[in-house]
Protein backbone atom coordinates (compact mmCIF):
# COMPACT_ATOMS: atom_id res chain seq x y z
CA UNK A 1 0.00 0.00 0.00
CA UNK A 2 2.98 2.55 0.61
CA UNK A 3 4.84 1.89 -2.30
CA UNK A 4 1.51 1.98 -4.21
CA UNK A 5 0.74 5.63 -2.85
CA UNK A 6 5.06 6.77 -3.32
CA UNK A 7 4.30 5.27 -7.07
CA UNK A 8 1.37 7.92 -7.31
CA UNK A 9 3.40 10.91 -5.64
CA UNK A 10 6.42 10.19 -8.43
CA UNK A 11 4.11 9.97 -11.12
CA UNK A 12 2.52 13.26 -9.90
CA UNK A 13 5.54 14.80 -9.12
CA UNK A 14 6.76 13.95 -13.01
CA UNK A 15 3.56 15.53 -14.68
CA UNK A 16 3.80 18.64 -12.66
CA UNK A 17 7.84 18.90 -14.25
CA UNK A 18 6.39 18.31 -17.50
CA UNK A 19 3.60 20.88 -17.25
CA UNK A 20 6.12 23.36 -16.13
CA UNK A 21 8.22 22.77 -18.89
CA UNK A 22 5.81 22.71 -21.17
CA UNK A 23 3.98 25.88 -19.32
CA UNK A 24 7.89 27.60 -19.93
CA UNK A 25 8.87 26.67 -23.54
CA UNK A 26 4.59 27.82 -24.15
CA UNK A 27 5.40 30.88 -22.30
CA UNK A 28 8.49 31.63 -23.79
CA UNK A 29 7.25 31.06 -27.30
CA UNK A 30 4.16 32.83 -26.78
CA UNK A 31 5.92 35.52 -24.79
CA UNK A 32 5.30 39.30 -26.38
CA UNK A 33 8.77 41.12 -26.97
CA UNK A 34 9.40 44.39 -28.32
CA UNK A 35 12.71 46.47 -29.41
CA UNK A 36 12.55 49.07 -26.61
CA UNK A 37 9.47 48.16 -24.03
CA UNK A 38 8.57 45.36 -22.20
CA UNK A 39 10.49 42.19 -22.78
CA UNK A 40 13.60 44.60 -24.66
CA UNK A 41 16.55 43.87 -26.16
CA UNK A 42 18.31 44.00 -22.90
CA UNK A 43 15.79 41.14 -21.63
CA UNK A 44 15.08 39.01 -25.05
CA UNK A 45 18.32 36.47 -23.49
CA UNK A 46 15.82 36.14 -20.28
CA UNK A 47 13.05 34.35 -22.21
CA UNK A 48 14.61 33.11 -25.29
CA UNK A 49 18.22 31.52 -24.89
CA UNK A 50 19.67 31.38 -27.95
CA UNK A 51 19.54 35.18 -27.66
CA UNK A 52 22.54 35.49 -25.25
CA UNK A 53 24.41 33.07 -27.45
CA UNK A 54 28.36 33.64 -28.55
CA UNK A 55 26.87 33.61 -32.56
CA UNK A 56 24.17 36.15 -32.37
CA UNK A 57 23.34 39.24 -35.34
CA UNK A 58 23.70 41.73 -36.26
CA UNK A 59 27.36 42.82 -35.73
CA UNK A 60 29.29 45.68 -36.89
CA UNK A 61 31.74 44.85 -40.05
CA UNK A 62 35.19 46.34 -39.58
CA UNK A 63 36.42 46.24 -42.83
CA UNK A 64 39.93 46.15 -42.38
CA UNK A 65 39.55 43.34 -39.81
CA UNK A 66 37.40 41.06 -42.76
CA UNK A 67 39.06 38.23 -44.46
CA UNK A 68 39.38 37.91 -48.30
CA UNK A 69 38.28 34.70 -49.17
CA UNK A 70 38.53 34.08 -53.13
CA UNK A 71 36.09 31.58 -53.59
CA UNK A 72 33.07 33.69 -52.52
CA UNK A 73 31.55 33.78 -55.86
CA UNK A 74 28.62 36.23 -56.61
CA UNK A 75 25.00 35.18 -54.90
CA UNK A 76 22.63 33.94 -57.71
CA UNK A 77 19.14 35.23 -57.61
CA UNK A 78 16.90 32.92 -59.29
CA UNK A 79 13.20 33.46 -59.97
CA UNK A 80 13.45 36.94 -58.53
CA UNK A 81 12.44 38.36 -61.61
CA UNK A 82 10.02 35.70 -62.64
CA UNK A 83 6.77 36.63 -61.81
CA UNK A 84 3.44 35.22 -62.31
CA UNK A 85 0.01 36.81 -61.92
CA UNK A 86 -0.39 35.41 -58.78
CA UNK A 87 -0.55 38.16 -56.33
CA UNK A 88 1.80 38.75 -53.29
CA UNK A 89 0.85 38.46 -49.42
CA UNK A 90 2.18 41.48 -47.35
CA UNK A 91 1.67 41.83 -43.73
CA UNK A 92 2.11 43.95 -40.67
CA UNK A 93 3.16 41.48 -37.81
CA UNK A 94 3.83 43.87 -35.66
CA UNK A 95 7.41 44.42 -35.21
CA UNK A 96 7.81 44.90 -39.52
CA UNK A 97 6.57 44.75 -42.72
CA UNK A 98 6.55 41.04 -44.08
CA UNK A 99 6.41 40.21 -47.81
CA UNK A 100 5.91 36.43 -48.64
CA UNK A 101 7.75 35.35 -51.16
CA UNK A 102 6.61 32.13 -53.70
CA UNK A 103 8.83 29.23 -53.31
CA UNK A 104 9.73 29.31 -56.82
CA UNK A 105 12.12 32.34 -55.68
CA UNK A 106 15.64 30.82 -54.69
CA UNK A 107 19.39 31.48 -54.09
CA UNK A 108 22.40 29.90 -55.50
CA UNK A 109 26.48 30.75 -55.12
CA UNK A 110 25.93 29.09 -51.77
CA UNK A 111 27.10 24.97 -50.67
CA UNK A 112 23.34 23.98 -51.19
CA UNK A 113 20.19 25.47 -53.04
CA UNK A 114 18.50 27.82 -50.47
CA UNK A 115 14.50 28.71 -50.98
CA UNK A 116 12.92 31.94 -50.18
CA UNK A 117 10.51 32.37 -47.76
CA UNK A 118 9.85 36.41 -47.07
CA UNK A 119 11.30 39.24 -46.81
CA UNK A 120 10.78 42.20 -44.36
CA UNK A 121 12.46 45.82 -43.43
CA UNK A 122 14.02 48.05 -40.73
CA UNK A 123 14.16 51.19 -40.14
CA UNK A 124 14.43 54.24 -37.25
CA UNK A 125 12.43 56.67 -36.63
CA UNK A 126 13.81 60.16 -38.84
CA UNK A 127 15.35 62.04 -36.13
CA UNK A 128 18.60 64.01 -36.37
CA UNK A 129 21.02 61.06 -35.57
CA UNK A 130 21.67 58.86 -38.81
CA UNK A 131 20.47 54.96 -37.65
CA UNK A 132 17.58 52.44 -38.94
CA UNK A 133 20.04 49.36 -40.31
CA UNK A 134 20.85 46.25 -38.20
CA UNK A 135 24.43 46.06 -39.68
CA UNK A 136 26.65 48.69 -39.75
CA UNK A 137 29.89 49.21 -42.06
CA UNK A 138 33.23 50.47 -39.60
CA UNK A 139 30.38 52.15 -36.96
CA UNK A 140 28.28 54.15 -39.68
CA UNK A 141 24.30 52.99 -39.76
CA UNK A 142 22.20 53.19 -42.91
CA UNK A 143 18.66 54.18 -42.29
CA UNK A 144 17.06 51.37 -43.16
CA UNK A 145 17.95 47.47 -44.08
CA UNK A 146 16.10 44.72 -46.26
CA UNK A 147 16.29 41.14 -45.17
CA UNK A 148 15.88 38.71 -47.71
CA UNK A 149 15.10 34.70 -45.72
CA UNK A 150 15.59 31.74 -46.96
CA UNK A 151 15.85 28.04 -45.67
CA UNK A 152 18.08 25.03 -46.72
CA UNK A 153 15.35 23.25 -49.29
CA UNK A 154 18.01 20.38 -49.84
CA UNK A 155 18.94 19.35 -46.55
CA UNK A 156 15.29 19.84 -44.78
CA UNK A 157 11.83 20.36 -45.30
CA UNK A 158 10.53 23.39 -44.62
CA UNK A 159 11.29 26.57 -42.83
CA UNK A 160 10.27 25.36 -39.02
CA UNK A 161 12.82 22.40 -39.34
CA UNK A 162 15.86 24.34 -41.30
CA UNK A 163 15.73 27.47 -38.46
CA UNK A 164 16.83 25.46 -35.48
CA UNK A 165 19.91 23.98 -37.80
CA UNK A 166 23.30 25.72 -37.83
CA UNK A 167 22.66 25.39 -41.81
CA UNK A 168 19.61 26.08 -42.31
CA UNK A 169 19.41 29.56 -43.55
CA UNK A 170 20.43 32.24 -45.39
CA UNK A 171 19.53 35.83 -45.34
CA UNK A 172 20.75 38.64 -47.42
CA UNK A 173 21.07 41.93 -45.86
CA UNK A 174 21.21 45.21 -47.71
CA UNK A 175 21.61 48.29 -46.59
CA UNK A 176 19.43 51.34 -47.37
CA UNK A 177 20.58 55.05 -47.79
CA UNK A 178 18.68 58.14 -49.05
CA UNK A 179 19.07 59.66 -52.31
CA UNK A 180 17.78 62.48 -54.75
CA UNK A 181 15.85 60.15 -56.73
CA UNK A 182 12.38 57.60 -56.14
CA UNK A 183 13.23 53.97 -56.21
CA UNK A 184 10.89 52.53 -57.97
CA UNK A 185 11.19 48.85 -57.02
CA UNK A 186 10.48 50.07 -53.73
CA UNK A 187 7.09 51.51 -54.11
CA UNK A 188 5.75 48.24 -54.86
CA UNK A 189 5.37 48.07 -51.14
CA UNK A 190 5.48 51.37 -49.82
CA UNK A 191 2.18 52.12 -52.12
CA UNK A 192 0.30 49.61 -50.12
CA UNK A 193 1.68 49.77 -46.47
CA UNK A 194 -1.78 51.85 -45.63
CA UNK A 195 -3.56 49.03 -45.35
CA UNK A 196 -2.00 47.61 -43.10
CA UNK A 197 -1.14 49.86 -40.70
CA UNK A 198 -2.11 48.00 -38.05
CA UNK A 199 -0.34 44.78 -36.75
CA UNK A 200 -1.61 41.52 -37.86
CA UNK A 201 -3.19 43.04 -41.06
CA UNK A 202 -2.64 41.69 -44.00
CA UNK A 203 -3.40 42.76 -47.87
CA UNK A 204 -2.71 41.15 -51.16
CA UNK A 205 -0.67 43.23 -53.62
CA UNK A 206 0.46 42.87 -56.99
CA UNK A 207 3.51 40.43 -58.22
CA UNK A 208 6.67 42.28 -59.18
CA UNK A 209 10.10 41.77 -59.81
CA UNK A 210 11.90 41.09 -56.26
CA UNK A 211 15.15 41.79 -57.79
CA UNK A 212 14.54 45.28 -57.92
CA UNK A 213 15.39 45.85 -54.70
CA UNK A 214 18.76 44.63 -54.72
CA UNK A 215 21.63 46.57 -55.45
CA UNK A 216 23.24 45.81 -59.18
CA UNK A 217 26.68 44.27 -57.40
CA UNK A 218 26.09 41.12 -56.12
CA UNK A 219 30.00 39.84 -56.18
CA UNK A 220 31.29 42.20 -53.36
CA UNK A 221 29.97 41.50 -49.87
CA UNK A 222 30.26 40.09 -46.65
CA UNK A 223 29.65 36.51 -45.24
CA UNK A 224 29.78 35.33 -41.33
CA UNK A 225 27.80 32.55 -39.61
CA UNK A 226 24.91 34.21 -36.91
CA UNK A 227 21.81 34.45 -36.15
CA UNK A 228 17.92 35.46 -36.12
CA UNK A 229 17.70 39.39 -35.29
CA UNK A 230 14.66 38.73 -33.55
CA UNK A 231 13.74 36.01 -30.80
CA UNK A 232 14.23 33.49 -31.25
CA UNK A 233 17.54 34.90 -32.20
CA UNK A 234 18.74 30.97 -33.64
CA UNK A 235 21.82 30.66 -34.57
CA UNK A 236 21.30 29.05 -37.57
CA UNK A 237 21.92 31.81 -40.36
CA UNK A 238 24.62 31.94 -43.06
CA UNK A 239 24.23 35.78 -43.63
CA UNK A 240 25.11 37.94 -46.65
CA UNK A 241 25.93 41.84 -46.11
CA UNK A 242 26.19 43.23 -50.04
CA UNK A 243 28.59 46.51 -49.87
CA UNK A 244 26.58 48.55 -52.41
CA UNK A 245 23.81 50.35 -50.69
CA UNK A 246 20.53 50.79 -51.99
CA UNK A 247 18.67 54.52 -52.49
CA UNK A 248 15.94 55.45 -51.96
CA UNK A 249 14.14 58.74 -51.39
CA UNK A 250 13.26 61.36 -48.34
CA UNK A 251 10.06 61.20 -48.94
CA UNK A 252 10.19 57.10 -49.32
CA UNK A 253 11.99 56.75 -46.01
CA UNK A 254 9.40 58.83 -44.57
CA UNK A 255 6.74 57.06 -45.40
CA UNK A 256 8.63 53.55 -44.75
CA UNK A 257 9.19 55.55 -40.71
CA UNK A 258 5.62 56.84 -39.87
CA UNK A 259 3.13 54.91 -41.53
CA UNK A 260 2.37 51.51 -39.75
CA UNK A 261 1.67 50.75 -36.19
CA UNK A 262 2.75 48.39 -33.53
CA UNK A 263 -0.10 48.11 -31.89
CA UNK A 264 -3.32 46.85 -33.42
CA UNK A 265 -6.81 48.15 -34.64
CA UNK A 266 -8.52 47.83 -31.27
CA UNK A 267 -6.13 49.12 -29.13
CA UNK A 268 -6.67 52.55 -28.10
CA UNK A 269 -2.77 53.44 -27.63
CA UNK A 270 -1.53 53.86 -30.94
CA UNK A 271 2.14 53.25 -31.12
CA UNK A 272 3.98 53.93 -34.05
CA UNK A 273 6.08 51.20 -35.25
CA UNK A 274 9.78 52.89 -35.39
CA UNK A 275 13.52 51.63 -34.61
CA UNK A 276 12.57 48.10 -35.12
CA UNK A 277 16.35 47.54 -35.36
CA UNK A 278 18.49 45.22 -33.55
CA UNK A 279 22.05 46.96 -31.90
CA UNK A 280 25.13 45.11 -33.26
CA UNK A 281 26.27 42.18 -31.03
CA UNK A 282 29.58 40.58 -30.34
CA UNK A 283 32.07 38.96 -32.81
CA UNK A 284 33.07 36.85 -30.20
CA UNK A 285 35.91 35.37 -32.00
CA UNK A 286 34.03 34.84 -35.44
CA UNK A 287 35.77 35.69 -38.77
CA UNK A 288 33.84 38.06 -41.42
CA UNK A 289 35.07 36.88 -44.95
CA UNK A 290 34.77 39.39 -48.01
CA UNK A 291 34.63 38.65 -51.59
CA UNK A 292 36.66 41.08 -52.34
CA UNK A 293 39.71 42.83 -51.02
CA UNK A 294 39.69 45.21 -47.79
CA UNK A 295 41.28 48.25 -49.78
CA UNK A 296 38.91 47.72 -52.99
CA UNK A 297 36.06 48.19 -51.01
CA UNK A 298 37.24 50.02 -47.82
CA UNK A 299 34.82 52.44 -46.31
CA UNK A 300 36.42 55.98 -46.31
CA UNK A 301 36.32 58.32 -43.29
CA UNK A 302 35.55 61.57 -42.85
CA UNK A 303 39.34 62.84 -42.62
CA UNK A 304 40.35 60.66 -45.64
CA UNK A 305 37.39 62.38 -47.60
CA UNK A 306 38.51 65.86 -46.62
CA UNK A 307 42.53 65.32 -47.86
CA UNK A 308 40.90 64.13 -51.26
CA UNK A 309 38.58 66.91 -51.72
CA UNK A 310 41.55 69.05 -50.51
CA UNK A 311 44.18 67.47 -52.60
CA UNK A 312 42.14 67.71 -55.60
CA UNK A 313 40.97 71.28 -55.28
CA UNK A 314 44.57 71.83 -54.50
CA UNK A 315 45.74 69.97 -58.01
CA UNK A 316 42.94 71.86 -59.86
CA UNK A 317 44.52 75.54 -58.69
CA UNK A 318 47.43 73.60 -59.79
CA UNK A 319 46.62 72.63 -63.11
CA UNK A 320 44.72 75.96 -63.76
CA UNK A 321 48.04 77.93 -63.04
CA UNK A 322 50.29 76.47 -65.22
CA UNK A 323 47.95 76.61 -68.15
CA UNK A 324 47.77 80.14 -67.71
CA UNK A 325 51.41 80.58 -67.57
CA UNK A 326 51.53 78.43 -70.83
CA UNK A 327 48.79 80.93 -72.71
CA UNK A 328 50.86 83.59 -71.61
CA UNK A 329 54.00 81.96 -73.09
CA UNK A 330 52.33 81.11 -76.26
CA UNK A 331 51.18 84.71 -76.90
CA UNK A 332 54.36 86.03 -75.71
CA UNK A 333 55.84 84.58 -78.72
CA UNK A 334 53.12 84.80 -81.09
CA UNK A 335 53.58 88.00 -80.87
CA UNK A 336 57.18 88.29 -80.84
CA UNK A 337 57.42 86.03 -84.06
CA UNK A 338 55.02 88.96 -85.96
CA UNK A 339 57.11 91.88 -84.51
CA UNK A 340 60.02 89.71 -86.28
CA UNK A 341 58.10 89.09 -89.39
CA UNK A 342 57.12 92.63 -89.72
CA UNK A 343 60.98 93.99 -89.25
CA UNK A 344 62.00 91.03 -92.03
CA UNK A 345 59.18 92.33 -94.61
CA UNK A 346 60.11 95.73 -94.25
CA UNK A 347 63.74 95.15 -95.07
CA UNK A 348 62.77 92.85 -97.96
CA UNK A 349 60.78 95.67 -100.04
CA UNK A 350 63.67 98.27 -99.13
CA UNK A 351 66.05 95.78 -100.72
CA UNK A 352 63.44 95.30 -103.55
CA UNK A 353 63.34 99.40 -104.72
CA UNK A 354 67.20 99.68 -103.78
CA UNK A 355 67.61 96.29 -106.51
CA UNK A 356 65.20 97.72 -108.93
CA UNK A 357 68.02 100.26 -110.46
CA UNK A 358 69.54 98.72 -113.65
CA UNK A 359 72.71 97.93 -113.16
CA UNK A 360 75.88 99.39 -115.61
CA UNK A 361 75.81 98.15 -118.62
CA UNK A 362 79.13 97.14 -119.48
CA UNK A 363 81.85 98.95 -122.36
CA UNK A 364 82.57 97.16 -125.55
CA UNK A 365 84.16 98.75 -128.24
CA UNK A 366 81.37 99.40 -130.58
CA UNK A 367 80.13 101.37 -127.50
CA UNK A 368 83.56 103.63 -127.04
CA UNK A 369 82.78 103.95 -131.08
CA UNK A 370 79.39 105.39 -130.63
CA UNK A 371 80.66 107.55 -128.05
CA UNK A 372 83.59 109.05 -130.05
CA UNK A 373 80.99 109.19 -133.16
CA UNK A 374 78.62 111.28 -130.97
CA UNK A 375 80.99 114.19 -130.24
CA UNK A 376 82.10 114.45 -134.41
CA UNK A 377 78.75 114.81 -134.80
CA UNK A 378 78.08 117.65 -132.76
CA UNK A 379 80.55 119.45 -133.78
CA UNK A 380 79.63 119.14 -137.60
CA UNK A 381 76.53 119.85 -136.57
CA UNK A 382 77.21 123.79 -134.66
CA UNK A 383 79.83 124.40 -137.59
CA UNK A 384 76.59 124.09 -139.69
CA UNK A 385 74.81 125.93 -137.68
CA UNK A 386 77.57 129.30 -137.84
CA UNK A 387 77.67 128.75 -141.80
CA UNK A 388 73.86 129.77 -141.85
CA UNK A 389 74.28 132.37 -139.76
CA UNK A 390 76.88 134.22 -141.39
CA UNK A 391 75.57 137.20 -143.68
CA UNK A 392 76.58 136.65 -147.58
CA UNK A 393 78.83 139.15 -149.30
CA UNK A 394 77.30 141.94 -151.28
CA UNK A 395 77.76 142.49 -155.07
CA UNK A 396 80.65 144.51 -156.65
CA UNK A 397 80.16 146.91 -159.61
CA UNK A 398 81.94 147.68 -162.64
CA UNK A 399 83.41 151.41 -163.66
Amino acid sequence: MGSRVNMDSLGLFVLLILTFFHWTAASSADKTWSYSGLVGQSEWSEYFPDCGGTSQSPVDVITTQTKYDPSLIPVTPLGYSQHTNQPFSLHNNGHTVILELPEWMGLGGLPWFFTAVQLHLHWGNGGPVLRGSEHTINGRSSEAEVHVVHYNSELYPNMSAAMTQRDGLAVLGILIETGEETNPGFNNILNYMSRIRHADERTIIPAFDVQSLLPKDLGRYYRYNGSLTTPPCHQSVIWTVFHERVQISAAQLLKMETILYSSKAEESDRMLLQDNFRVTQPLNHRVIFASFSAESGRELSSGEVTAIVIGVMCGCVGVAVIVRFIVKTIRFFKLLHLETVAVNSSTSSWDVLHNNRPAPMPRTKETEKSLQKKPDLAVRMTSEAERKEEPSPSPQTEP
